[in-house]
């Protein structure tokens, strides 16, 4: 064989060598990147729970004061009808 053969082989085999290694990195970053994004969306799903249970308690918290408001309303009424009569 000629040294340009033997060169041409050696470097064909190192560059195929580099490819494999950088294909099995490139497919370990993609399972990575596939668990933190199952992470973050579990997250989001996480904070969407939250945020509805928060709604809901805002929501009672709101009609627990508009109650309170129509109460005291009527019991202002009352109030005034008492204050004419006497």
């Amino acid at each position: 064989m000629d040294t340009t053969q033997v060169v041409l082989i050696l470097v064909v085999t190192v560059l195929t060598v580099l490819l494999v290694v950088i294909g099995i990195q490139v497919i370990l970053i993609l399972k990575e990147l596939r668990r933190s994004m199952e992470k973050m969306n579990k997250m989001l799903d996480d904070a969407g729970l939250v945020t509805g249970s928060v709604t809901k308690a805002v929501s009672g918290a709101s009609g627990l004061v508009e109650g309170i408001k129509a109460g005291l309303s009527l019991v202002n009424l009352f109030h005034k009808e008492e204050s004419k009569k006497s």
